[in-house]
């Protein structure tokens, strides 16, 4: 969905904030709409309208994705607002009932990112069908129907006859939570999953740690969060936790991708894991800081396979974010025995070899785990060897336009997940909505196969200056 770009965009959000487009109107757009603005309308009552399973369907009463998101979108319809008092009268026509089919019998598993999302609905006086593939498309096809449901000044419920045809333009439609920097109450964060249903996103990345706090509660590893979370006990995520964000997002056809950042942005670690982190010198006497993970030790990725080994089990989508993005080498460099290191290794003042070095072991390390992973662009652009089947994050704009990196991205093999102009945890000034609405993914030099490679893109909400205070205003 959303074929526009750029000032096609804009103009249909201007639209929708000046109260223009006509009622029932869905966001994003669909790929085809075709609706009736004359006659073709029936009224519907939220008390007497149920959702169902069609006769045809492949999946049907006990698919828990579906029946939740039945019960999920009737409450939205009954919950709508101030409405007109329920009229017992023979009133015709009456839309009564949303018939669902889906092709495939596959319910209780996750999203991934081959899960097909499309879906065709029709709604008429006489029957509404909606019909996918997948549980994912008809998730996708229930939040357009709820859009299309539109109130008069009555309080009267109509629903306009119209046949839409749509699904995704990119496969990868994602937004990031830092729980770092600021920690984000559960609430928050299942919160945010309802909203990005309605928006039609469907990655969570959770960027869960990072140099602040540790609020990752690890079975194997539990003083990373006792000493390194705010608060050990009011400021953790419990597996329990993480378990039902997981569930909330699947139940809404939103993968968690969870990121934890390595070998920089570690510092909360520390207090957890003796070791883990480089000694910073000053001249010849250690300074009493910490700089980035200890690359040269065995213990090191001794702890990186306990680590992850946990994560791959408790987070299921295939893909982990590994981040390596921002490492200062400074610590690095005034470490002696990193330094000898270095010598022995051959890789002399180039301490991005170094971190190619921690780099390619951390990736071996998820490998074996039968997990893919996500990078941020540094890696790439240090010349870290990576699968193919990596996928680059591409986030900077000092190093030059976001678009050249794409293009540099994608000429090499790789996908690329584009994050460069939607950080909306900037500050600035005016309507700088407009500026991301105006981005076009795949407007870089290239060809047709490397635009191809383009899996999407991915909204960032970092914590510096965002809590739960202002986390939804400043998003949506």
């Amino acid at each position: 969905w959303s074929h526009m770009t750029g000032a096609g965009a804009m103009a249909a959000l201007a639209l929708l904030l000046v109260g223009l487009v006509p009622a029932g109107a869905v966001w994003p757009q669909p790929q085809l709409v075709r609706e009736s603005l004359g006659g073709g309308r029936c009224r519907l009552s939220p008390d007497r309208f149920r959702f169902g399973y069609a006769r045809s369907s492949a999946v049907g009463p006990g698919c828990a994705v579906l029946d939740q998101a039945f019960l999920r979108y009737w409450r939205l319809l009954r919950d709508a607002g101030p409405r007109a008092p329920e009229d017992t009268r023979p009133w015709k026509p009456l839309c009564t009932e949303l018939l669902v089919s889906v092709a495939t019998p596959h319910c209780d598993g996750f999203p991934d990112m081959d899960s097909v999302e499309s879906y065709k609905l029709s709604t008429s006086e006489d029957l509404s069908l909606l019909s996918s593939e997948s549980v994912w498309g008809a998730l996708r096809g229930l939040e357009t129907f709820s859009q299309l449901v539109w109130r008069d000044e009555d309080g009267t419920f109509y629903l306009n006859k119209t046949d839409i045809v749509d699904f995704p333009r990119f496969a990868h439609r994602g937004l990031l939570l830092d729980t770092s920097r600021h920690y984000l109450p559960v609430r928050a964060i299942l919160e945010t999953l309802d909203v990005m249903a309605y928006n039609k996103f469907n990655v969570f990345h959770w960027h869960i740690v990072d140099d602040p706090s540790f609020p990752y509660e690890s079975a194997a590893f539990p003083e990373l969060s006792q000493k390194g979370a705010y608060n050990p006990v009011t400021h953790v995520y419990t597996l329990n936790d993480v378990k039902l964000v997981i569930e909330y997002a699947r139940l809404r056809g939103i993968r968690v991708i969870s990121e934890f950042d390595t070998p920089g942005h570690t510092l909360s670690w520390g207090p957890g894991a003796p070791g883990l982190l480089t000694p910073c010198y000053a001249g010849s006497i250690p300074s009493g800081a910490h700089g980035p993970v200890n690359p040269i030790l065995n213990t090191t990725y001794q702890f990186m396979t306990e680590l992850f080994k946990e994560i791959s089990t408790v987070f299921p989508d295939f893909y982990l974010h590994l981040g390596g993005d921002e490492v200062d080498f400074s610590c690095w460099r005034s470490n002696p025995e990193i330094q000898a290191f270095m010598q022995r290794m051959g890789f002399g003042q180039d301490y991005a070899k170094l971190e190619s070095f921690y780099i390619q072991r951390l990736l071996d390390i998820i490998s074996s785990y039968g997990k893919g992973y996500v990078v941020w662009q540094e890696v790439f652009d240090n010349g870290v060897k990576v699968k193919p089947d990596t996928i680059i994050h591409v986030w900077r704009e000092n190093a030059g336009p976001y678009q050249q990196e794409v293009a540099r991205v994608t000429e090499a093999g790789y996908r690329a997940l584009l994050s460069a102009p939607w950080y909306l945890n900037r500050i600035s000034y005016g309507q700088d909505w407009q500026t991301a609405y105006q981005v076009e993914p795949l407007e870089f030099e290239g060809s047709p196969e490397q635009k191809e490679l383009v899996i999407g893109g991915e909204a960032c909400m970092w914590g510096e200056y965002v809590d739960v205070t202002n986390l939804t205003p400043r998003l949506w």
